[in-house]
């Protein structure tokens, strides 16, 4: 039994349609599936608590962007006990990227219902508000430039335009060119598996990457693995605004970190805090302003199909 959740308002609505592809190709093979269908923000979230509540086995295909398997996993109560799969219908698709799910949505199903490899991912968890609050995440957690960017890509009409005409991609490149213009940055101290803390001045943004990829293809830790138990942290800093925009078109290609000012390290944890609050992100899924966070990784793998 499959059960797929699918966020039908995926890429401006393009979600519902490669549901109704994607279901006539199950009924014709006969499979057995179920479907559940976001309503609203952290719906997944709900649904899903709701069906490992069993603490069963259970195959999850998420239909959907970025935000979708966020939401999915942060409602998964055993992480050992799902196998999960991947339609990739958003702006960014980062997660897609590092295990190369295919784009078309036939090919995705394909790989999901006759899976050739099974890889044991890694799930990170950001921690803030003295641990009171914790949030999963497959991609990415980042403090300040780049959670601001997923902060105002969520509510940019700049997005529903790009993704109608199909660059949904260049979403956060606009917004990162408006949001550099009126950021000022400051310090950010860096902990990493409680050694001595390193501080950044004029630093721009922290980031502990399980993934190598964010922000719709920026590859920000070019040597991030998600299956190797360890988080890649990057942080930019003591640089001028006019470098940074001019570095940041080489971080498409992960040549960004041969320049000063580019600072990468791996972890098994780390805390970050700040000057002031600065806004926070998990897979680009916006969280209130803090000045203190902690990130890691769950003890638990989940199961990914991966080719």
């Amino acid at each position: 039994m499959y059960t797929f959740i699918v966020n039908p308002h995926a890429k401006s609505g393009l979600g519902g349609r490669v549901w109704e592809q994607t279901e006539g190709i199950l009924k014709e093979k006969g499979v057995s599936y179920r479907s559940f269908f976001t309503k609203y923000q952290r719906h997944a979230t709900q649904i899903v608590r709701e069906l490992t509540a069993d603490q069963g086995e259970h195959r999850i295909v998420v239909l959907g962007g970025d935000g979708t398997v966020n939401e999915v996993l942060n409602g998964i109560q055993d992480l050992s006990r799902v196998i999960l799969g991947y339609i990739p219908v958003g702006s960014g698709n980062d997660f897609a990227r590092y295990f190369h799910h295919p784009s078309d949505p036939v090919q995705a199903l394909e790989r999901i219902l006759n899976p050739g490899k099974i890889a044991e991912m890694n799930v990170g968890v950001l921690s803030y508000r003295q641990g009171e609050r914790r949030k999963r995440y497959g991609v990415s957690a980042g403090m300040g430039f780049d959670a601001g960017v997923c902060h105002q890509a969520v509510i940019s009409k700049l997005k529903v335009v790009l993704n109608r005409l199909r660059l949904g991609k260049l979403t956060y490149t606009g917004v990162a060119l408006s949001q550099m213009a009126a950021l000022r940055p400051g310090w950010i101290r860096v902990s990493l598996d409680g050694k001595e803390p390193v501080i950044h001045e004029k630093a721009y943004f922290a980031a502990a990457m399980n993934h190598p990829y964010e922000g719709g293809g920026f590859k920000f830790c070019p040597g991030a693995d998600p299956c190797d138990g360890i988080l890649d942290v990057t942080v930019i800093a003591g640089l001028p605004k006019w470098l940074v925009l001019l570095l940041l078109p080489t971080a498409f290609w992960g040549l960004h970190v041969k320049f000063r000012g580019i600072y990468t390290y791996t972890c098994r944890e780390a805390v970050f805090e700040s000057e002031r609050p600065l806004p926070l992100h998990t897979d680009g899924e916006p969280v209130f302003l803090q000045r203190a966070v902690q990130v890691g990784l769950e003890p638990e793998t989940i199961r990914l199909i991966a080719g």
